[in-house]
């Protein structure tokens, strides 16, 4: 019985390797986003809503993906048990009303994500507090006690950016949401000073005036504003969980070459003058972990050129790991010029990987990869995410590995051998290992821990399955010991005969 509980277990707790190979890079970011604010999810009950989940989990699961992006907060509301904010109208479709029968989608989704081997980032809104297609508030919400602390633009409501009580708060809830769930990054997007409305101001003139902090330029006390509170969030983060990473993925153009010698040569909206983002500034200062641009646009587009910006971004994006943000749909409805009868994914993927400074990419968003929309996902298995990839390191975070595993060995149990090791001891939570990387090398072979073909597997369990042979071989399996910024320990191994 025993024998059969382990098993059991180990089929629930073991990523394996995807059955069908590809470019073998080490170590690459490979994440998605799932959006609630499009309403994908409103009127689905507690398991209707479990199960698409679950669905689009196992799917992105086979197309390689490592990191998912679920937005959590999208209007100063939660899709988690919040002691601040109402219940998420996106949840349940009136905001303020819990799920019923009552669950935590966050919890939920650290737990399922993990399970897989991906790591789960918590994605916020942190300034916008309304939709435009929010009618009604929940008594929870934030701005039936503060109404002066909003401004109202264009039929939504926003946080007033100058105010160190709305930085405060914001934080508060990223404290929150940090210490609760075991999540693995807290991600902020685009969503800064709104997108500009032609003809409609942004009332904040008397915020100008009434603390102007020395500022003659209304932008730069803008931009100041915001990097204020970007610097209190990465403070607050770091005090909370130190191994939590900070993202934000910025509109995918900084600055024209017409407003900046040093911008791209494209012609759209800009983050630092439209939206009064610096995030060259935020990288530069140490302020962000990682950084997502979203290049959404395809290549050879007149404005801006996808080929154009991946290299503008890989050029002056580099004090942090930088990964991009891919539009699944807009890539397999462009045709690639220079192949015909194919869409971009593979000249894209093909661009992203040529410059070393790029750590991966983002897909958005999820839906179209677990729907395999234009083949986009048999892509992604088949060729770019056929081998698995550990995370990117984070040196300047932390960069001391875990210590190597102890007592490897092969138990036998009716479901086959299983190889066991006792996990390591450690002091502090950041030296903790929190999951298992296992190696198979074949009789002779040189053991390259480098070589990402010979990974079969991941697990936070401290055991593995073992694939019976239907002839006896003789391999050499190796184990090491990840920490929760995938610093890799020293090589455990043991030698054996299937």
């Amino acid at each position: 019985m025993m024998k059969r509980n382990i098993l059991l277990l180990l089929l629930l707790t073991v990523v394996m390797l995807p059955s069908r190979g590809a470019e073998p890079l080490k170590r690459e970011f490979r994440g998605t986003w799932i959006q609630v604010v499009n309403g994908q999810f409103i009127g689905m009950t507690t398991d209707e809503l479990q199960q698409t989940l679950g669905a689009q989990l196992d799917a992105l699961q086979r197309a390689g993906i490592n990191a998912v992006i679920f937005q959590v907060r999208p209007e100063a509301d939660a899709l988690y048990m919040s002691y601040y904010e109402p219940w998420s109208r996106y949840l349940t479709g009136e905001q303020g009303v819990a799920p019923d029968p009552y669950w935590d989608p966050l919890q939920w989704m650290v737990e399922e994500c993990h399970r897989r081997g991906m790591e789960l980032h918590a994605w916020i809104n942190p300034y916008r507090a309304k939709t435009k297609g929010t009618k009604t508030l929940g008594l929870k919400h934030p701005y039936k006690k503060n109404p002066e602390r909003f401004v109202e633009y264009d039929g939504m409501l926003i946080f007033n950016p100058a105010l160190q009580e709305n930085r405060d708060y914001i934080c508060t809830i990223v404290t929150d949401i940090v210490k609760r769930y075991d999540v693995d990054g807290l991600h902020i997007d685009d969503y800064f000073y709104p997108y500009p409305v032609p003809g409609v101001e942004f009332d904040d003139e008397l915020s100008y005036r009434a603390d102007p902090r020395g500022f003659t330029d209304k932008g730069d006390w803008r931009r100041d504003n915001v990097n204020l509170l970007v610097e209190q969030l990465h403070r607050t983060i770091r005090g909370v969980k130190p191994w939590v990473k900070f993202g934000i993925s910025p509109f995918g153009i900084y600055r024209n070459r017409k407003s900046d010698p040093e911008g791209s040569l494209t012609n759209g909206l800009q983050n630092y003058d439209d939206l009064y983002a610096d995030i060259l500034l935020w990288i530069d200062k140490g302020w962000v972990d990682y950084t997502i641009p979203q290049l959404y646009w395809e290549i050879g587009h007149k404005a801006a050129d996808y080929e154009t910006l991946v290299a503008w971004w890989a050029e002056h994006a580099t004090g942090r790991p930088l990964y991009i943000g891919q539009d699944v749909m807009r890539t397999v409805k462009a045709a690639d010029g220079s192949r015909p009868g194919q869409h971009q994914q593979a000249r894209k993927m093909e661009l992203q990987r040529s410059y070393g400074s790029i750590g991966g990419s983002c897909q958005w968003p999820a839906s179209p990869v677990a729907d395999n929309a234009g083949g986009y996902a048999t892509a992604l298995s088949e060729e770019y995410h056929r081998w698995l990839a550990l995370q990117p390191e984070y040196p300047f975070i932390d960069k001391k590995a875990p210590r190597k595993v102890k007592r490897l060995e092969v138990i036998t149990t009716d479901g086959g051998p299983v190889l066991c090791w006792t996990a390591p001891k450690y002091k502090k939570e950041m030296d903790r290992a929190v999951k298992y990387v296992v190696y198979r090398f074949a009789k002779g072979e040189k053991r390259n821990l480098d070589d990402a073909t010979k990974i079969v597997g991941f697990t936070q369990s401290t055991f593995f399955p073992l694939t019976r042979q239907e002839e006896k071989v003789k391999c050499t399996y190796v184990v090491t010991a990840l920490d929760r910024l995938h610093n890799e320990s020293k090589p455990r191994k043991e030698k054996i005969k299937l």
